[in-house]
């Protein structure tokens, strides 16, 4: 008897089926293994997520079911990110290029580039404007293109990172609006005042590091990981930033589950946490008068 033909909707089961089977972790731009199946599908086939529903009812051919398990296959085999599979993958509504160079974009802070930050920053407000870390660029390109009277800066130690960046700037068309600096946090920036700085830093500790799934350790180690309970970068960007900043300025980082680290290391400071319709935690925003302060009060703890 012969079997009915597969088609998208009965292949994207079938592949769901097969990834919960296989008890991988899902974290990075989905969560859950039917919503990964639909990636890993019509990624696989290069096909429209938004595409008319009777699409999803016509028959695949061989070689379309072939590329599917391929992709399949690696996924769970390697445990790789799928948007690593991929070669890209979807941040802010924007599609950007990825690869192991740099994270896969995840961040939160996607919701808050859909409203041009509001209501935190004034849109016409923001001119300038640094994303430091940057890694893939998504969180500074999705700016520019939120914000299309901004001049972004995209920063970031690693050169790899930025030459994966420099792709996505060619791929959105902004290169007359958004530069790519290679700078160890704040020391490679010429000097100039940002209206909003915004950083995804590493912020992981080692010791949560080694307890992660293996999909993580796919990652490069130097965007995740970061020293003194994940303290130590996000500490060096509250202490600078404010030297970097208008008048009116703000610092939006995102320390993820290191919040309550950071909550207990300036418990003298109210810190303002950004909650999200969409999900996600552990973003802070803080004005240059906040982190001026800060800042005083930590060299005063010192001494």
């Amino acid at each position: 008897m012969n079997q009915p033909p597969q088609t998208l909707r009965t292949t994207v089961n079938r592949v769901a089926s097969q990834l919960d089977a296989a008890a991988l972790h899902y974290g990075h731009g989905t969560d859950s293994a039917i919503n990964e199946a639909v990636f890993l599908v019509f990624g696989a086939l290069d096909i429209d997520y938004h595409c008319p529903e009777a699409r999803l009812d016509q028959p695949l051919d061989v070689d379309q079911l072939t590329q599917v398990d391929a992709l399949l296959k690696r996924r769970i085999n390697e445990r790789l990110p799928l948007a690593y599979l991929l070669g890209h993958c979807w941040f802010a509504g924007h599609r950007f290029v990825i690869d192991e160079r740099a994270l896969v974009p995840r961040s939160p802070i996607a919701e808050l580039i859909l409203e041009q930050y509001q209501p935190w920053i004034e849109p016409d407000s923001a001119r300038r404007i640094l994303d430091l870390c940057t890694g893939s660029g998504c969180i500074g390109i999705a700016t520019a293109q939120a914000l299309p009277h901004a001049q972004v800066d995209l920063a970031d130690l690693s050169q790899e990172a930025l030459d994966l960046a420099r792709e996505n700037i060619r791929l959105h068309g902004l290169q007359d609006r958004v530069r790519l600096v290679y700078s160890d946090l704040f020391s490679g920036l010429s000097w100039t005042r940002y209206d909003l700085i915004v950083s995804n830093p590493p912020y992981v500790s080692q010791d949560e590091w080694q307890q992660l799934p293996a999909e993580y350790h796919q990652e490069p180690t130097m965007g995740l990981v970061s020293d003194d309970n994940g303290l130590d970068i996000p500490l060096q960007i509250i202490d600078s930033a404010a030297d970097w900043l208008s008048d009116d300025g703000s610092l939006i980082l995102e320390v993820g589950y290191s919040a309550n680290a950071l909550e207990q290391e300036l418990a003298e400071e109210a810190l303002m946490w950004i909650e999200f319709e969409q999900g996600g935690e552990g973003v802070c925003i803080m004005s240059r008068e906040q982190l001026m302060r800060i800042s005083r009060n930590r060299k005063s703890d010192v001494q």
